[in-house]
């Protein structure tokens, strides 16, 4: 009687001894002994059915992003869920962002409740494919959580002390004869320079072995004591964190401790990475009179001053294209193939930098429109990854605010930072040595040394005032 696998049982005719037997395991063609058993085993594996119950994970929104804060769970427990739909607002360190679910089922359990927060990939909460395995769900919840929070039992206590170990006690030097003299080589060297039978000492070391110590008794010198080592890094630097700590002044009354939020945690970190790259800064003042000019004209049009900076930044990038590179690894730089414009942005709680993608390429006022839906979903917290982290280059305008002029700290990745100050009435004098009051802004950029040196720096510098003192290409 032959044997076939298939997928799924099919029910064999008693009444026709020949009749061909499939089942989900895979065997092979052999006389089978009793076919009640066969029909049995199979029977039993089809009975076999395993619940699914899905966890959902705390989603990595951005590349720096190590743990989430829930903002807000849009299901309730029970709730039935279609694939697609989102269930829970996570906020990252940049955004707040929908996390959808990839199966239908119910939202079965909450893990982490709103509010609370939990690294990248642990369960948020579990998803059940029916309604029946819900309670089964819960108690696999409550069992997660209670083991969670559960203390660790503490080590038992030994009422006996540890035996000692016994040391070997002294070698005994034992002539029966011309014995050989094992001495160290320095002690060798201290019994002939102090003139001292080596031969008569009796060693201390391991079997009996000579060392400098044994000779200087014998020569009655005091044993030279060596210094003790230092204390190895790890332990001088705790040292030095605990004598910080407790050296640290105490509270003014009625201070208060604010914990980092996600975002500020994010900037933190960046702005510490920033400080292993080699950078140096230059300034130039660039005349502003026909931009401001230009600016009055675009400006009923819905074009903004950083619209307008941002494009001759871009197109200032396109002729040098060392200033819009990277370095990442130390090790190489790379020549991005886009010109992708971040700009500064303040937001309640923090920082952010929405990003102007081919800002070289796009139209005036398209850039302007662009640059108005950014902000707008910066300050929602509803910007997607790409909108935010794929900045080649950075610009950042105080001169908004009425700042003269500042430096700008290099973000991490990125081969240089333009900080922009205010336009402002300056005297000045021409080759003529007649003086006029023009309006001059004054730019500094901070640049990566390691790929952007003073020259090229100062040549996109160049190129970028030519831009904006003769505006007109801006709007082409």
């Amino acid at each position: 009687m032959a044997v076939s696998s298939s997928s799924f049982l099919s029910t064999p005719s008693l009444s026709n001894s020949k009749s061909t037997i499939s089942f989900a395991s895979s065997v092979s063609p052999a006389p089978i002994p009793s076919l009640r058993r066969v029909v049995f085993r199979s029977q039993r594996r089809v009975m076999t059915v395993r619940s699914k119950i899905r966890e959902i994970f705390m989603p990595a929104l951005s590349s720096t992003m190590t743990e989430g804060k829930i903002v807000s769970w849009l299901k309730t427990e029970g709730e039935k869920l279609a694939k697609g739909q989102s269930v829970v607002v996570v906020e990252s360190d940049k955004a707040d962002m929908d996390v959808e679910t990839f199966y239908d089922g119910y939202l079965a359990a909450i893990v982490v409740g709103e509010g609370e927060t939990a690294p990248v990939g642990a369960a948020i909460g579990l998803l059940a494919e029916t309604e029946a395995e819900i309670e089964e769900a819960k108690n696999k919840a409550a069992s997660k959580s209670s083991a969670a929070v559960a203390p660790s039992p503490p080590p038992p206590a030994t009422s006996s002390p540890a035996p000692a170990i016994a040391q070997p006690a002294p070698v005994a030097a034992v002539s029966d004869g011309p014995r050989k003299t094992v001495a160290t080589p320095y002690a060798k060297k201290l019994a002939k320079q102090h003139k001292v039978d080596i031969g008569s000492i009796a060693g201390t070391g391991p079997f009996g072995r000579i060392t400098a110590s044994d000779v200087e008794a014998a020569a009655g010198i005091a044993p030279s004591v060596a210094p003790p080592p230092p204390p190895p890094p790890a332990a001088s630097a705790a040292a030095t964190a605990k004598a910080t700590a407790t050296s640290s002044p105490p509270l003014l009354p009625d201070s208060s401790v604010v914990p980092f939020t996600a975002m500020q945690s994010a900037v933190s970190k960046n702005m510490i990475e920033s400080l292993s790259v080699p950078t140096f800064r230059v300034g130039y003042p660039v005349n502003t009179d026909a931009l401001d000019a230009l600016y009055e004209k675009v400006k009923p049009k819905g074009v903004t001053m950083t619209a307008l900076l941002a494009k001759a930044a871009g197109m200032a990038l396109a002729q040098h294209p060392v200033v819009n590179a990277s370095c990442k690894d130390g090790k190489s730089f790379t020549y991005n193939s886009n010109i992708n414009i971040a700009v500064a942005v303040a937001i309640n709680g923090g920082l952010i930098t929405p990003v102007l993608q081919d800002a070289d390429k796009l139209d005036l006022y398209l850039l302007s429109q662009k640059w108005k839906e950014l902000v707008g979903k910066a300050r929602s917290k509803q910007l997607q990854p790409h909108e935010y982290n794929s900045g080649t280059f950075t610009l950042s305008n105080l001169g908004m605010f009425g700042v003269d002029r500042f430096d700008a700290i290099l973000p991490p990745g990125q081969g240089a930072i333009m900080a922009v100050g205010a336009s402002k009435p300056t005297v000045v004098a021409d080759k003529d040595g007649f003086f006029s009051v023009k309006n001059k802004m004054m730019v500094n950029v901070t640049a990566d040394h390691r790929i952007v040196y003073g020259a090229d720096l100062a040549a996109f510098l160049q190129t970028f005032a030519k831009i904006v003192e003769n505006p007109d290409s801006l709007t082409l």
